[in-house]
């Protein structure tokens, strides 16, 4: 029988106005220190976004949630935090932040699949 893995994630939040508070869930992060495993996905939906009435620019979102990627993934284009180590990267990514992306506070959980509960998780709480 396969064993639990211990996974953290957080969800990866658009706050268009940080002064209201008000967001929508865009992404999320997942991550296994034992696994070795980190991964973010985002899902920008432009007719959401366009009702959020921001003064927003939609590409440069996409660029912040692609640099979210590669800092994730350890590309070298992500800079010099994508060359720390998977657990210091997931902090950096889920650190408190006052910009309009946000993460939420880390959550913790148990797998046996980590895969298959990230995309249940994107599911539920993204799409």
């Amino acid at each position: 029988m396969q064993e639990d893995k211990i996974y953290e994630y957080a969800v990866i939040r658009l706050v268009p106005k940080v002064e209201r508070e008000e967001f929508f869930n865009i992404g999320l992060i997942m991550f296994s220190k034992k696994e070795k495993f980190i991964r973010v996905e985002y899902y920008l939906c432009p007719d959401k976004f366009r009702l959020m009435h921001s003064k927003l620019d939609y590409e440069d979102i996409i660029q912040n949630l692609e640099s979210f990627q590669k800092i994730a993934t350890g590309n070298k284009e992500g800079g010099p935090i994508a060359q720390l180590e998977i657990p210091e990267r997931f902090r950096w990514l889920t650190a408190v932040r006052s910009s309009v992306v946000q993460t939420s506070r880390p959550h913790p959980g148990k797998s046996k699949d980590l895969e298959k509960t990230f995309g249940k998780l994107f599911e539920e709480l993204v799409r």
